[in-house]
């Protein structure tokens, strides 16, 4: 899993249809994180929760455990055509997003998060932040979903696009190092490799669609791939065009990232 809504979005569609139980969603946060707390992120949401607020220094002190989620969780899609979605929002890209709210802003400073209720009605958006290292502090905002979400991509023009960014993100690795061979570093297989170890202490509930493991396994690797271009170039852009030409390469592999796991982890959760 790339990120812990994405977990959370995918365990939490298999519990609520009968396919896993709560424990199991629970231990699959816990791969993230073995402390994890739940806050509201605003006061008028933590009166409408029952949940604490405070600023972010002290949210991690007055948090309710984790097993709130479930809670909130299953209240937020009893409603008919309520449903969880995910979203990954980066500047430029903010689908799925209800504009002007604070879930927003909070959801694109992370860039993920997790929408809860039904289209055009009230619901809840959930953004995980960070405190530290071993801590996850899963934030709760009261937000009306949008009355309409931009169709995701079909699974099988998900799974050949992965095919072909592998090939794609892999000619970028190269090209970006070039100059870098023989500089007795580890090799840019090595360093893939590495990056891919943090994702291989997550696993997918039995009853997810293979093509969508798939699709999300893929997509696991072609970010590996740019994350390496992009941390271990041959050396740093000599100008602002040099850096922009960079960008130019990568952007588009990275969208394609983006869109392949939302239609998988959607239609695991379907």
């Amino acid at each position: 899993m790339s990120t812990p809504s994405a977990t959370l979005t995918v365990w939490a569609g298999s519990w609520l249809a009968g396919h896993s139980a709560p424990d199991d969603v629970l231990d699959a946060l816990r791969a993230w994180a073995p402390r994890q707390t739940v806050a509201a992120g605003d006061p008028v949401t933590g009166g409408h929760t029952g949940l604490p607020w405070a600023s972010d220094d002290a949210l991690d002190a007055q948090g309710a455990g984790i097993m709130v989620l479930l809670k909130l969780i299953r209240e937020a899609v009893a409603a008919p055509k309520a449903r969880a979605r995910l979203v990954l929002p980066v500047p430029g890209d903010v689908r799925g997003l209800p504009g002007g709210t604070e879930f927003a802003a909070a959801a694109m400073e992370v860039g993920e998060g997790l929408l809860l209720g039904a289209p055009g009605g009230d619901g809840t958006g959930l953004v995980p932040v960070w405190s530290d290292d071993d801590t996850l502090r899963w934030t709760v905002y009261a937000i009306p979903v949008p009355p309409t979400s931009e169709p995701d991509m079909p699974l099988g023009e998900a799974e050949f696009t992965m095919r072909q960014a592998v090939r794609d993100a892999a000619d970028a690795l190269q090209r970006l190092q070039t100059t870098r061979l023989g500089s007795g570093s580890a090799g840019p297989r090595e360093l893939v490799e590495a990056e891919l170890e943090s994702h291989s202490k997550h696993r997918y509930p039995d009853s997810m669609p293979l093509r969508a493991r798939r699709i999300l396994d893929t997509a696991d690797q072609v970010a590996a791939i740019l994350t390496v271009a992009e941390r271990e170039p041959a050396s740093a852009p000599t100008s602002a065009s040099a850096a922009a030409a960079q960008e130019t390469l990568l952007r588009p592999l990275w969208h394609a990232i983006r869109a392949a796991r939302l239609a998988a982890v959607h239609a695991a959760g379907s």
